[in-house]
């Protein structure tokens, strides 16, 4: 299985490449804004992909299930549940 670490190594060295390498060869009369947008275009993408990322570790809203499919995995992880409830009437 591939490492958890892999991808945000992968990530963060390619928008480091565009946000530290890339400005270094702008061109041009306008190489200040250039550098300073490739820097800005760098490090707002990486961290709206780190913010993605990091949602999808621990999502706060999860599958709605029916009754049927929370039996059905109940069961297949060795916890069955009954399917009758007891009520007790006064």
């Amino acid at each position: 299985m591939v490492s958890p670490w892999l991808a945000p190594i992968i990530i963060t060295a390619i928008w480091g490449f565009i946000g530290i390498i890339c400005p270094f060869f702008a061109r041009g009369p306008n190489k200040g804004v250039t550098q300073c947008c490739l820097m800005l275009v760098a490090s707002t993408c990486w961290l709206f992909w780190l913010c993605c990322y990091m949602t999808q570790m621990n999502p706060l809203i999860g599958p709605k299930l029916t009754r049927n499919e929370i039996l059905i995995i109940a069961r297949e992880w060795g916890n069955p549940i009954k399917d009758q409830i007891d009520i007790t009437y006064y």
